[in-house]
């Protein structure tokens, strides 16, 4: 009898576990409204990229908005090419893979664009264009962006945004430490600039 009150005991313990595990899973999908079970990857349309905080903002087809979070691992892929998370902008149809950061937080290390907000070649940054010359000093073709040395001790960070012309992405493949470019860009701060194109 203490045996058969033991094993009770025990599969009543084990359906309670499971039954909070299914609690748990159920309470994850209708946070993201069921898009992360089983796959854990989040579909909506680009709110915002809060560069500062390293976040960005997802709308569901539902309307729901969800917040996760990135760092300088997370990726942006378009059309098999890697950008920089800066590259992606207000509008922007993609699909984030997603982890779980256990404190009611999730984190993406990958973005893929599905669609860009403005076609193939449109621009990614609104702002005022400038003209840009200097020697390149480094190159990440990994995380798609270069340093420029445009003298008197300034460097800057060069980003490729993902909806750059096959020519601009030639040259860029085709870029050498030291050599002396000139480029059409817009600022994303005093240290950063987003390419529009080479010329």
């Amino acid at each position: 009898m203490q045996l058969q009150s033991i094993v009770r005991r025990a599969a009543a313990a084990l359906a309670l576990v499971s039954l909070g595990a299914c609690t748990n899973l159920g309470s994850l999908g209708n946070v993201l409204g069921g898009v992360l079970a089983p796959s854990n990857q989040l579909t909506g349309t680009v709110q915002r990229v809060d560069t500062r905080y390293q976040q960005i903002t997802l709308q569901q087809s539902n309307g729901q908005s969800i917040t996760v979070n990135y760092d300088a691992n997370t990726q942006v892929s378009y059309q098999n090419q890697s950008y920089p998370v800066s590259s992606l902008q207000y509008g922007d149809q993609v699909i984030a893979r997603l982890q779980d950061n256990g404190n009611g937080s999730y984190y993406t290390d990958l973005v893929q664009v599905t669609q860009p907000v403005n076609g193939s070649n449109g621009g990614t940054v609104s702002g005022n264009v400038q003209s840009l010359q200097g020697t390149v000093r480094q190159i990440n073709r990994t995380n798609g962006w270069f340093t420029l040395d445009t003298g008197n001790g300034v460097q800057i960070t060069v980003s490729m945004p993902y909806n750059v012309s096959q020519n601009d992405i030639n040259r860029f493949n085709g870029l050498r430490t030291g050599d002396f470019v000139h480029l059409y860009g817009v600022y994303l701060n005093n240290s950063q600039v987003q390419l529009r194109n080479f010329y």
